[in-house]
């Protein structure tokens, strides 16, 4: 296994906080899949998870960038999951899974403090 593509991105949780705020559940209709959109409104706090799905999918754009064709990949063709032991996982649809396909694969962690959230993605062959 080889590394081909490392994603990296931060959202500041105050902006974050700001834009759910402003928009409300639009925001989180434009940005997330439906799966991620439950899980963030089951949370008592649903910005810090809002804020890290947000740096998630930057994240895999960015890794994702070194394939052909990944410049149209939107938001909403880019999930991130909780699996049962809690640790995330990307789900693709669309033109993102279109693009990773064995042998590639994308590993994910994503991290939030008070202030910030963050997410590293590799995409790996």
């Amino acid at each position: 296994m080889a590394v081909v593509a490392v994603g990296l991105d931060v959202v500041e949780l105050p902006r974050a906080r700001q834009l759910f705020e402003r928009h409300g559940i639009r925001i989180l209709d434009r940005t997330l899949t439906p799966a991620e959109r439950e899980y963030v409104l089951s949370l008592g706090d649903p910005v810090p998870a809002f804020a890290a799905r947000l740096a998630a999918k930057e994240a895999v754009y960015k890794a994702l960038q070194v394939l052909q064709n990944a410049r149209g990949v939107g938001w909403r063709e880019i999930g991130v999951l909780r699996r049962p032991d809690g640790r995330p996982e990307v789900e693709l649809f669309g033109r993102a899974a279109e693009l990773v396909r064995p042998p590639l694969r994308l590993h994910i962690s994503l991290s939030h403090s008070r202030d910030v959230a963050a997410a590293v993605v590799i995409l790996e062959s």
